[in-house]
């Protein structure tokens, strides 16, 4: 295996038209790179949020093409690929926690109206509300969003969710 020395090594020994063969190769050969450029000099941060949005909520209020009733999934790892791929593109904090808060609530208006016995997706909300709220500390924004950490925390209390005194002590550790 290579080492990042080794390969900076190798790379300060070609010249610029060897590097622009071997980055077009790549761009050519692997679609994570190709997708990773594509957003470098065109990121369309506006539509990736909104498309991510519609697969969210596509989750719990699914929308069939046929006129069918399509049941819904309830899938969190649907909204975890979308984050974690906006994090690996670097895309802006404010947009990937727009999607983080959003994956939570959009569940919270499902609860809302709809029964759900399987503490699995409470646990999992509770992990979802956990990531988000690690994510505003470690990237300094925590006030901005404040507002929406606060009222996903009212709706759990509202829906008197099993959890709840679970959510309350990640409330409590950030009011400390």
């Amino acid at each position: 295996m290579m080492s990042k020395r080794d390969l900076k090594k190798y790379l300060g020994e070609l010249d610029k038209e060897q590097l622009q063969e071997q980055i077009i190769e790549l761009y050519e050969k692997f679609s994570v790179v190709k997708e990773y450029y594509d957003f470098v000099f065109n990121p369309k941060e506006e539509k990736r949020l909104q498309e991510a949005k519609l697969k969210i909520s596509n989750e719990y209020f699914p929308i069939s093409n046929s006129g069918k009733k399509k049941h819904p999934k309830l899938r969190r790892s649907v909204a975890q690929k979308y984050i974690k791929h906006f994090i690996t593109l670097g895309v802006d904090p404010y947009i990937i926690t727009d999607v983080m808060l959003y994956s939570i609530e959009i569940a919270q208006t499902y609860t809302a109206e709809n029964t759900i016995n399987q503490d699995a997706f409470y646990k999992s909300m509770l992990n979802s509300f956990e990531q988000v709220v690690q994510f505003l500390i470690a990237n300094g924004v925590l006030s901005e969003f404040r507002s929406r950490i606060d009222a996903i925390f009212e709706e759990v209390n509202m829906q008197k969710w099993k959890n709840k005194s679970d959510f309350l002590q990640i409330i409590e550790r950030i009011n400390a």
